[in-house]
């Protein structure tokens, strides 16, 4: 078990928060946002999030090939080049907050010969297998991707690293996901599948199958999380779950983005238990998946946009409400310094 988030740090927030020259409540969520990150950043009125780093965890997925996407698979590739280069959706977030943003080739079904070769320092594989035919990787492939993503964050934690989020990019992801989540939680297909890239009825349809025959293929695999990922996880999902729990075990709090994140942080509280409350969850994406994983998480989402680009990008939107909170709580007056 993790040491937990300072209580102390929790019990001040809370009486300051009580203090504060404002109707009691008035800052809603906001609020509780103001005392989580109190807790995790042991002190009662902390600067706010001043080192914020993104990283994105690039990976193919073999179901991609089975009519799940509205996308091809070389999207994939094609993307991680718009991280580097500063065009893709995320990337135009973190400049506008300040967020530091990296990308890794975890899995993705290509090289990047033209590119920094620190992209791919961690490769696991080229692509994951289709999971709802055979396993996604090997055990040791599982093993080596969430050793790679407590890698990762070690870095980011050494660079000065005061609040952490995990990106995703990976055509045929949201699958992927929505089976680990399936599979974690015992739910059906019916209950996690989502429309992912925008797809229409029809590839709906298969995609529901996908998923009902890779749960069906985890059934007897979920006890064990390395083991499940192994069965239908991915190298990115499994390298973004060592990542949340090496962060969570260093005491740097994660920003969750969709329903890549809380897949990967469903797996990593039970690789590491205790990691749920170094987490807040950035924004609810349109993915049922996601909503079943923060309601098992017991986080409740800062944005509610509709939004379903993933990349990270709803957690780095979500970056200012945290800084706003920690403001808040400082700065706000106490009543009765003004009375």
């Amino acid at each position: 078990m993790l040491t937990p988030p300072s209580q102390d740090a929790r019990n001040a927030a809370r009486d300051r928060l009580a203090a504060l020259a404002i109707p009691t409540g008035a800052l809603g969520r906001l609020g509780d946002l103001a005392v989580w990150w109190a807790a995790v950043r042991g002190e009662a009125t902390p600067a706010p999030a001043a080192n914020v780093r993104a990283v994105v965890f690039a990976g193919d997925h073999g179901v991609a090939a089975h009519g799940v996407s509205a996308y091809p698979a070389a999207v994939t590739g094609a993307m991680v080049r718009a991280f580097v280069t500063g065009v893709a959706g995320v990337a135009v977030l973190a400049r506008q907050h300040d967020v530091a943003l990296r990308v890794y080739d975890l899995g993705v079904d290509g090289d990047f010969p033209d590119l920094d070769p620190e992209i791919g320092a961690f490769k696991i594989r080229r692509g994951s297998a289709p999971i709802h035919l055979t396993d996604g990787m090997t055990a040791d492939e599982a093993r080596r991707a969430v050793d790679a993503g407590a890698q990762i964050a070690a870095r980011e934690i050494e660079a000065g690293a005061d609040l952490l989020i995990g990106g995703d990019m990976g055509i045929g992801d949201t699958t992927t996901a929505a089976v680990l989540t399936a599979a974690v939680l015992g739910l059906p297909a019916e209950e996690v599948v989502g429309r992912g890239t925008g797809i229409d009825d029809a590839a709906l349809k298969v995609k529901t199958e996908v998923i009902a025959a890779a749960i069906d293929r985890a059934r007897d695999r979920a006890a064990d999380p390395l083991d499940l990922l192994a069965a239908v996880g991915s190298p990115d999902i499994a390298a973004q779950a060592g990542f949340i729990s090496a962060a969570a075990q260093a005491g740097v709090p994660v920003l969750l983005d969709g329903a890549i994140a809380t897949a990967a942080a469903l797996v990593a509280e039970r690789l590491t238990p205790g990691v749920t409350p170094w987490l807040a969850a950035g924004h609810r994406s349109t993915e049922g998946a996601q909503w079943h994983a923060l309601k098992d998480l017991g986080l409740e989402p800062l944005l509610d946009l509709g939004m379903r680009l993933g990349e990270g990008s709803g957690a780095v939107a979500a970056v200012p409400l945290v800084r706003s909170a920690a403001l808040l709580l400082a700065q706000i007056a106490r009543l009765d310094e003004i009375l």
